[in-house]
């Protein structure tokens, strides 16, 4: 009976790997990001040759345009799931937009290094696939010691044009206080390419 169920058990597994692919790729496209809870309330002290005051602006936070690019590696385990690690550049961030004329607006920028285990389910040529993120930061503009790291979910979907071409849409939230309340949030809209390896 035992030898009975070890040949079924390697029958089965044979006929599941053998249904593995593995496909590298790369994807590219552009993010459009703010950060969230706001207006951003600003404190500070400014002289008017008169002395030191003390004095307050609020910027309103509106989303900014920029770009990701990075590698993916699609292992498709079954014609309806994929397992795809991913690696990639992204940078994000907010415009603040001065609710005072004499205070400047700014753009937010913070650079991050990322990775991300996506689950993907197919649906003929359309595919939804969620996963959780990790980002390191490695360069940021016009924002205070924001943190160094960031933990976010990503949900989206995508379409397949061609076996190797296919446009994704995406949001990603994350969940670190880069800066006082503020965490990440993007949406992203791009292009993937997979190369083609025989199994």
């Amino acid at each position: 009976m035992k030898k009975i169920y070890f040949l079924l058990f390697a029958l089965l597994s044979t006929l599941f790997f053998a249904q593995v692919t593995f496909n590298p790729g790369i994807r590219v496209g552009a993010n459009i990001s703010h950060v969230s809870n706001g207006p951003v309330q600003d404190y500070f002290y400014y002289n008017d040759n008169q002395g030191y005051h003390y004095g307050s602006n609020a910027f309103d936070i509106k989303s900014k345009v920029d770009f990701y690019v990075g590698f993916q590696a699609n292992i498709r385990f079954a014609k309806f799931y994929a397992l795809q690690p991913e690696i990639y550049y992204t940078r994000q961030g907010a415009k603040f937009e001065s609710q005072k004329s004499t205070v400047a607006s700014k753009t937010v920028t913070l650079s991050y290094v990322g990775a991300a285990v996506v689950n993907k389910f197919y649906f003929d040529k359309f595919n939804i696939h969620f996963g959780p993120t990790l980002e390191l930061l490695t360069d940021h503009k016009d924002i205070d010691s924001p943190t160094d790291a960031d933990l976010g979910l990503l949900f989206g979907t995508g379409y397949d044009i061609t076996k190797n071409i296919g446009v994704e849409a995406r949001i990603k939230k994350g969940f670190v206080h880069i800066n006082n309340d503020h965490t990440n949030v993007t949406f992203q809209l791009g292009v993937y390419y997979t190369f083609n390896l025989k199994k």
